[in-house]
């Protein structure tokens, strides 16, 4: 359960999480990961809770960026440190160890070394909590490198609480030259006892039995310390002397004080924290690249990945109805999910994995869409046939360049680099190292159709790394074409923008290019061209996202030019100074409406990019990836990293908004169509990894310029004006529907919302349910109204008697063969049967209204004189409603399984006809023709003994009462 959503968090990246040992409703966390990837996302300081989590208020340290740790004093909850590194991607003087001792009311850095290194490790001795250790480490990210290491990481400790530090990076047994990433840990079994794993040319697990004074390398497996930058965690048991686990692609265990180790089975590889139970060690939270997991027996078993916390590298959309959402998760697989289904929510079986793997682009054949086209680092791409599972290496070139820079590749391909289908020919296929390819042959042929389109700088196409440990996965493979995008308007017009800041267009498929980012001005010289969009309206429109974060420059950049590039305009005004831009899209069926995605959060622009305002509603504060548009379903689908993919299921109000609107007292939205389709309802309580389904039936929107005192109404009328449903503010169900609810499914209308601002209410297609009783249980027995069939539909909005009406359109799902006429046949024989269970269940109040009446004046008059005979005819008018009661309805029935026990009578055999009925788009069988009508003759049969008895018996009763001066029985029969 997310404990950050709706609180005041300004990024969404949590680098580390404490909880006071003293007092477990006191909570620090520290924003900016140090699993610092080349798609690392920074953070805003030092969020403090005292309640548990459930509010939260920044504390300060807002410009260290990454936090590597936050340890709490374990007697007092106001004495906090924190290890800090500060900006990866430049020289920043917030780094190193801060302390507070006034639970964040003030800071005071208490540890410095540098611009240049920040602390990225911390611990409490837990036997001591005066003493401390901190590993300070010299890191940096370019656009086209990683460093890790320098003469100013090293290890260093406290002894009075922070006040003073001593490097102990020199102390004996340490590696001598340069050090780099170092984790350290204490044990708590053993206060002098420590363990640190280091960066460097002799690193390895080292061991001091003496609080830091003199050190043991115990062991020096390139297993433990592979990838140090990304790695490089250590932990002690808090019970154990000798059990220490260090964390790297695997997991691993040491119960010999460090020397060896044995591996743990883990639910994901590459694990980046650990948390131990100080009272009970088997007890453990560890943290990978797939989620958290917990065990409760020391690693013999772990709980299953249930966090919904996927990081998308980009999302692509198919054509099928429900369409599906695909992307490349970072260290997962590449997934396609459908967007909304029939049942109550989407689950894991409305995905599964698709082409290519965890870092590229995925595209499904716009003609085929169980043909998908997927990349990866080292210039991988696949074509995956999901009908035969057949997946085929299609590389434009397939040399594997793992371990090389990007010098050693014949082409330049990037970890994340784009491949794109024409949006004119669907056998034409697109993908970019540092040249532009094509293929008309699902990737049996390549042939490049530009030049390199990138600045080529030899200087920036070395090795990655160093200067202990290289590290080439392609990440940072430099002056490469980035995005790509082709104009749906006019065939041959392709823009290509390169990470190294260049943008290019061609206007006759390739055969020649112009450079047009020299026409950017302001454009920085190494900007990162992370997406661009071609306009669906002018063939010479295109707009530009483009990110400087890996130069430290968080500043958004966005830019629009209408003349093929001649000229460019930015156009960022609104947005946050240090919300930098990753995507811009402009929407297919609003010229001018643009949505951008930022590292902070959603904007949308109303006026072409000359002014911007959020567009973040519900959706977490997390770093926007990409965006996609779905023309026919006019959804918004957002790739996060960190949040999975999340959809905007009605644009309708983006497209038809105007700011005079606001002035209005009301206005009504013309509804998107609908389409009549099962699913919907679900809200994602409680089951965290389900994914909200699209709501069911239609989607009605208003406006309201003020809440209003007086009453609002919602009304919904057939194609001919009729009236079908009618709701009301004030209502707390729709008038026609029941009072207690149906027994399945739709029918149901909670108040109509009427609160300032925009409101909207879901429709679920339904007419009124059939009426209900007290006590009523059915097996299987469906109340609900009937369905719309498809059409048009009106919708009527009232207040302050002016009424504004929009018209509605039902669609069918387009998957179903069910024509007009089929769809009325069902449509009509529901209406029927809900009609008639109506009728019998009016009949049912009817008869155990007279009875009661009855029964009551057989018990006032039996102990009065001569009284017998009207006794005994009272029980004998009892006993012939009871006798029709029966017959219609079980009323034997007290609990949900009693029909089981109770044969079903008519009316629910009625209600059960009508669940067989409704169950499918289709029109009823012959033979639920044939049910229907010899369940509503035997059902009028009785309610023709009924009106008789009402009619003769109930009178000659009432009769016999007046003689003896006594008041009448009245009958009541609803209509």
């Amino acid at each position: 359960e997310s404990v950050s959503d709706g609180q005041p968090f300004g990024t969404g990246s949590v680098g580390a999480v404490e909880v006071s040992p003293s007092d477990p409703n006191v909570v620090y966390v520290g924003m900016g990961e140090t699993s610092i990837r080349g798609n690392v996302s920074h953070g805003d300081g030092v969020y403090k809770s005292v309640d548990a989590g459930k509010t939260w208020k920044r504390i300060g340290l807002e410009d260290t960026r990454h936090i590597g740790r936050v340890r709490v004093h374990p007697r007092n909850p106001d004495i906090v440190y924190v290890a800090a590194l500060g900006h990866l991607f430049g020289p920043n003087e917030q780094r190193g160890v801060y302390r507070t001792k006034d639970g964040g009311k003030s800071w005071e850095r208490v540890l410095f070394k540098s611009n240049k290194a920040g602390a990225i490790d911390l611990v409490i001795d837990p036997n001591n909590p005066n003493n401390l250790y901190a590993a300070i480490w010299e890191a940096k990210r370019t656009p086209y490198s990683l460093e890790s290491g320098g003469p100013d990481s090293g290890l260093w400790r406290s002894t009075d609480g922070g006040d003073t530090w001593t490097d102990i990076s020199r102390h004996p047994g340490l590696p001598k030259g340069l050090l780099g990433r170092i984790g350290v840990t204490v044990s708590g079994a053993q206060g002098d006892r420590l363990w640190a794993i280091v960066e460097a040319d002799e690193g390895g697990v080292f061991r001091s039995d003496n609080g830091g004074e003199s050190w043991t390398r115990v062991n020096e497996g390139r297993n433990l310390r592979q990838r140090a930058w990304y790695y490089s965690h250590i932990y002690a048991d808090p019970k154990s002397a000798d059990t220490v686990y260090v964390l790297n692609v695997g997991f691993y265990k040491s119960v010999d004080g460090g020397r060896t180790y044995t591996t743990i089975g883990v639910p994901h590889s590459d694990n980046h924290d650990l948390w131990i139970d100080p009272h009970n060690p088997l007890r453990m939270i560890n943290a990978n690249d797939g989620g958290a997991n917990v065990t409760t027996d020391g690693g013999r078993n772990w709980s299953e990945q249930d966090q919904p916390t996927a990081q998308f590298y980009r999302v692509a959309l198919d054509n099928d109805f429900p369409y599906h959402v695909y992307g490349a998760q970072q260290d997962n697989s590449t997934v396609r999910i459908a967007s909304r289904t029939t049942g109550f929510g989407i689950t894991i079986r409305d995905w599964e994995e698709t082409a290519g793997s965890e870092s590229g682009w995925v595209q499904p054949h716009p003609k085929d869409s169980n043909i998908v086209f997927g990349g990866n680092y080292g210039g991988y791409l696949t074509r995956l046939d999901h009908r035969t599972g057949q997946e085929r290496d299609i590389n434009v070139w397939p040399d594997n360049p793992m371990g090389w820079g990007a010098e050693g590749m014949k082409y330049r391909f990037q970890w994340n680099f784009p491949i794109l289908f024409s949006p004119h020919d669907p056998n034409i296929l697109y993908t970019a190292g540092n040249r532009l390819f094509k293929t008309t042959n699902e990737g049996q042929t390549w042939v490049p159709i530009s030049p390199d389109l990138t600045r080529n700088d030899k200087t920036k196409l070395g090795p990655s790394g160093g200067p202990i440990t290289k590290d080439n996965t392609s990440v940072e493979y430099y002056c490469t074409i980035f995005t790509i995008a082709e104009s749906p308007v006019q065939k041959g017009v392709i823009w290509a923008g390169s990470d190294d800041g260049l943008v290019h267009v061609t206007r006759d498929a390739g055969a020649n290019w112009q450079k047009v980012s020299d026409n950017i001005k302001g454009l920085p010289e190494w900007i990162q061209i992370n997406s661009i969009e071609a306009s669906p309206f002018e063939a010479g429109t295109a707009y530009v996202a483009a990110t400087m974060y890996k130069s430290d420059d968080n500043r958004p950049y966005l830019y629009k030019t209408n003349d093929f590039g001649k000229s460019w305009k930015k156009i960022v005004s609104g947005l946050p100074e240090t919300a930098f831009t990753r995507v811009i899209r402009e929407d297919p069926h609003r010229r001018g409406l643009l949505y951008a995605g930022t590292e902070t959060g959603m904007y949308v622009s109303f006026n072409d990019g000359e002014n911007w305002q959020s567009l973040q509603l519900n959706l977490p504060v997390v770093p926007i990836t990409d965006l996609a548009v779905h023309k026919r379903d006019k959804d918004l689908v957002v790739a996060t990293q960190g949040r999975s993919f999340w959809i905007l299921d009605d644009l309708t109000v983006l497209h038809q908004w105007q700011s005079s609107l606001a002035q209005s007292p009301q206005h009504l939205f013309k509804p998107e169509d609908s389409i009549r389709m099962p699913g919907g309802g679900f809200r994602s309580r409680g089951a965290v990894t389900v994914g909200q389904n699209h709501p069911a039936g239609a989607a009605i929107w208003y406006h309201l310029k003020e809440k209003p005192k007086g009453e609002v109404t919602l009304e919904i009328l057939d194609g001919r004006g009729k009236s079908i449903r009618k709701f009301s503010s004030r209502a707390a169900t729709g008038e026609g529907a029941a009072p207690g609810g149906a027994e399945e499914g739709g029918g149901r209308a909670g108040r109509l919302s009427a609160e300032k601002g925009l409101n909207r209410f879901d429709w679920d297609l339904r007419y009124p349910d059939a009426t209900r009783f007290p006590g009523l249980i059915l097996w299987a027995g469906m109340l609900s109204g009937p369905k719309a069939v498809p059409g048009t539909y009106q919708v009527r909005l009232t207040l302050d008697g002016q009424s504004v009406t929009e018209n509605l359109v039902v669609r069918p799902d387009p998957r179903i063969p069910t024509t007009q006429e089929e769809f009325q046949k069902q449509f009509d024989l529901l209406l029927k049967i809900r009609d008639k269970l109506t009728e019998t269940h009016n009949s049912i109040v009817a008869i155990r209204d007279a009875r009661k009446q009855i029964n009551d004046y057989a018990t006032r008059v039996k102990s009065q004189p001569e009284a017998k005979p009207i006794v005994d005819a009272a029980k004998s008018l009892s006993d012939k409603l009871t006798v029709i009661e029966e017959a219609l309805y079980q009323t034997k029935n007290q609990s949900s399984q009693d029909p089981l026990n109770y044969p079903i009578r008519l009316n629910n055999k009625l209600a059960a006809l009508a669940g067989s009925i409704a169950g499918p788009d289709a029109q009823p069988t012959d033979q639920h023709f044939a049910v229907y009508e010899e369940l509503v003759t035997r059902i009028d049969a009785e309610l023709a003994r009924l009106k008789q008895i009402f009619s003769t018996d109930v009178p000659a009763f009432n009769k016999l009462v007046r003689d003896q001066d006594i008041p009448a029985v009245s009958v009541r029969v609803k209509e």
